[in-house]
């Protein structure tokens, strides 16, 4: 899974855990935590401010424009942003994190999805001059 999709997921899944009573305090803490250097990253990006916080209501509304505006910001390369990310995965889905599920090396791939339940149809055709 590329950085930015692994940091956009794990807020999700934060989000939805941390909301419930059930969730555990080191649940919470991490998402609070991963929260906090998301902002960090997207500080003076008011789109990015907007979208983090309106994507904590309504994930699947907000994914694609915090996903654009972290990107923008350059999460890809904040490494403590994507440690922070995997420490809340493995939280929140331990036997997930195990399978190896939030690591996903797509190089030289195409028609790429990520996540559970997806639907593609892919259409590849030889590059011109074959």
């Amino acid at each position: 899974m590329d950085p930015v999709t692994l940091v956009v997921t794990a807020l999700a899944a934060g989000a939805a855990l941390g909301l419930k009573d059930t969730a555990s305090a080191a649940v919470k803490d991490a998402y609070e935590a991963l929260k906090g250097l998301a902002k960090r990253r997207l500080d003076g990006r008011p789109d990015g401010e907007l979208a983090l916080d309106r994507h904590e209501q309504a994930p699947d509304t907000w994914r694609n424009p915090l996903l654009a505006e972290l990107a923008a910001a350059g999460a890809e390369g904040d490494g403590e942003l994507v440690t922070a990310a995997r420490a809340l995965m493995e939280l929140a889905d331990a036997a997930g994190s195990r399978a190896g599920k939030y690591t996903v090396d797509v190089r030289g791939a195409q028609g790429v999805q990520v996540g559970d339940n997806n639907q593609q149809a892919n259409v590849f055709h030889a590059p011109l001059g074959r």
